[in-house]
């Protein structure tokens, strides 16, 4: 049986007082909210911390307004899933949020937890004895990676589902350090490395998350997974159209699951805005946006097969998205993986 290692629990009252606390202890203590991805890599010895901070204190309520959404980093998964004025307005995002594991997990996992959650990889994600056996890799312990062994960096995954939807609703979160209060862009929040994957301090905690509404705005998450629950996605598309009259005049398209942080597919989005949507325009935009991606072999399944799952992920995505909310004014035939 897997253990949990000793280490101390602190429970600050407040953000700024956490963030203190992480600027004391440095890289020996690390952030703690639904701990549903941390405890796992606890047992499996993937982190060593002589302290945990709880963030059990932020405040966990759903602020829906006529301009923006407010979902403190609090909320839990399971809560942001069914929030009416989520499904309401961003039902991308609540989608994204439902498909997050499993519902026990949905019910601890927290919207900020998922925004920060770890990268994963086969060779990374398994017990000590494992890793010992077959040899540490770059990311914990070892000095390449395991995956690709001539490349200078890690090639984990990023594994967030709610990521990439809120990155295509040009999402913003509210981040508080020793020092003080900022907001960057969830799409500033990420770098394109395994290890390093986290723009944000160290010592930053995120405390709100928030969506700019927008009636004109058609949402779209779809994941692919070996199950239907538990598992990480191993490809994913977060889709977000806003049209005038049946043009795309707007387009975001977040890929999940197929590089170190979420990609956006920009090609693909130049490529749908000023054009009316249909069953063509979608397969094509579709082909552009798995262009970039790049699956390894570090995740569920062949990563060729995932490759080519990418543009039937962002085709479904697109239209389910397009077709929200119209009743049936447009009819989309899907296509089948090859």
């Amino acid at each position: 049986m897997l253990r949990l290692p000793r280490f101390k629990y602190l429970r600050p009252k407040t953000a700024t007082e956490a963030a203190r606390m992480a600027a004391e202890f440095g890289p020996r203590a690390m952030f703690v909210a639904g701990g549903t991805d941390l405890f796992p890599k606890l047992k499996r010895r993937q982190f060593e911390v002589e302290a945990l901070i709880g963030l059990d204190f932020l405040p966990r309520q759903i602020h829906g307004g006529s301009t923006d959404c407010v979902v403190d980093a609090g909320v839990t998964l399971a809560a942001a899933s069914s929030d009416n004025h989520l499904i309401e307005s961003f039902a991308g995002y609540a989608e994204a949020s439902g498909q997050v594991s499993s519902p026990p997990l949905r019910n601890a996992g927290t919207v900020g937890g998922n925004l920060c959650v770890d990268t994963r990889c086969n060779y990374y994600d398994m017990t000590y004895e494992w890793r010992k056996a077959a040899g540490f890799c770059m990311k914990k312990d070892g000095d390449i990676c395991l995956v690709a062994p001539s490349s200078p960096r890690c090639w984990a995954v990023s594994s967030s589902d709610t990521a990439p939807m809120a990155i295509a609703l040009d999402g913003v979160v509210s981040l508080t350090g020793p020092d003080g209060e900022r907001e960057l862009p969830v799409s500033a929040l990420y770098r394109d490395d395994g290890m390093d994957y986290m723009a944000k301090q160290p010592t930053e905690v995120i405390t709100s998350l928030r969506l700019p509404a927008d009636s004109a705005t058609r949402t779209a998450y779809v994941k692919l997974r070996r199950r239907g629950s538990i598992d990480f996605p191993i490809a994913g598309a977060a889709v977000a159209l806003q049209f005038e009259g049946d043009t795309v005049m707007r387009c975001r398209i977040v890929l999940s699951a197929v590089a170190s942080y979420p990609l956006e597919a920009t090609a693909a989005e130049e490529f749908l805005k000023g054009r009316k949507v249909d069953a063509e325009t979608i397969r094509e935009t579709a082909d552009i946006a798995a262009k970039p991606a790049k699956p390894l072999d570090n995740a569920d399944l062949s990563h060729f097969w995932r490759k080519r799952m990418v543009r039937v992920v962002v085709e479904q995505a697109l239209q389910r998205a397009t077709t929200r909310n119209q009743g049936s004014t447009v009819k989309l035939l899907g296509r089948q993986p090859d």
